[in-house]
């Protein structure tokens, strides 16, 4: 039997082998970039020192962890991080479900895909154009909103919304729903075209108007895919867009704006301090394993079918 079986799977990887050798640059980056560098995680349990190396740096165990929590640039990163990141779940996670369900109303064809490829192509802009954009936008010097400020208010200073720290989380949001919303919404418009006509005809024989087809077909049907995204979200919960916030971020900001990773990027790269920007990446990385399978496991007792594994 095990002979059979191996031969087998002799057939099918030479029959397949060009389909295996596209996967190769997939793997080699993963390998290279994902699996490779996590070697490095040793140096947040050592005194490292770029003079003595990690393999000769001391081992000081949990020591640099004590240190990393103690401190209040980190405590005050976690805080913006947890809730700049609750801040975009509870706006742009719900915003790609109802542009995919906003899309689905759309009769013509044509329409539908020059409004789905307009919500899409600002995923491809960069943050650093966005902030340009921004700039144009809310400069108190020459921006149109000056402008418009002055014009109605001439007496008035013109407020610098672009380094208000109290504005500043409202700015992440905005831009990023703008932003990822229409490109997120892709998943679920996929999952909405897979839908059996028959059950909105089903629908329609029993009297349901458009809206109660979305809420009593098209939601439930794309339940699973809803909630496979939920997971895989919530293990992004401390992943709040590193590009983002540093094209977005200065120092005026720091107190509302600072995140786990510029607090990484800034310890590590700017100040060297490698032992505490690894251990504080570790952290982040741990916390996110441990979301996913508390919220895998959950799922799992609730509803087998619609859990990762």
């Amino acid at each position: 039997m095990q002979g059979y079986l191996r031969q087998s799977r002799r057939r099918s990887i030479k029959k397949m082998w060009p389909y295996y050798l596209m996967t190769l640059p997939g793997i080699a980056y993963f390998l290279v970039f994902h699996y490779a560098p996590m070697f490095g995680l040793i140096i947040g349990f050592k005194d490292y020192s770029i003079y003595t190396g990690i393999f000769e740096s001391d081992w000081v165990g949990l020591a640099v962890f004590d240190r990393l929590f103690r401190l209040a640039g980190f405590k005050r990163a976690l805080r913006n991080t947890v809730i700049i990141s609750f801040y975009k779940l509870c706006t742009g996670f719900p915003a790609s479900i109802l542009i995919a369900l906003l899309l689905n109303e759309l009769r013509t064809r044509a329409y539908s895909k020059f409004v789905q490829t307009s919500l899409i192509i600002p995923h491809f802009v960069s943050w650093v154009v966005i902030y340009g954009l921004l700039y144009a936008l809310l400069s108190p010097n020459i921006g149109i909103m000056s402008v418009v400020y002055k014009a109605l208010a001439p007496e008035s200073a013109v407020p610098n919304l672009l380094a208000d720290k109290g504005v500043f989380r409202s700015l992440l949001v905005i831009t990023n729903v703008w932003r990822n919303a229409g490109f997120a919404s892709i998943m679920y418009t996929a999952a909405i075209a897979g839908i059996d006509p028959q059950l909105y005809e089903s629908a329609q024989l029993d009297g349901a108007g458009r809206f109660r087809q979305a809420i009593h077909v098209t939601l439930p049907c794309i339940r699973t895919t809803i909630i496979t995204m939920w997971i895989l979200r919530l293990g992004s919960i401390l992943s709040v867009d590193f590009e983002q916030v540093l094209a977005l971020q200065n120092p005026v900001v720091l107190e509302t704006g600072d995140i786990i990773d510029t607090f990484v990027y800034r310890m590590g790269l700017k100040e060297a301090e490698y032992s505490l920007s690894t251990a504080a990446g570790l952290f982040k990385s741990a916390i996110a394993v441990i979301f996913v399978v508390g919220t895998n496991a959950i799922v799992k007792r609730i509803d087998a079918d619609s859990a990762l594994m």
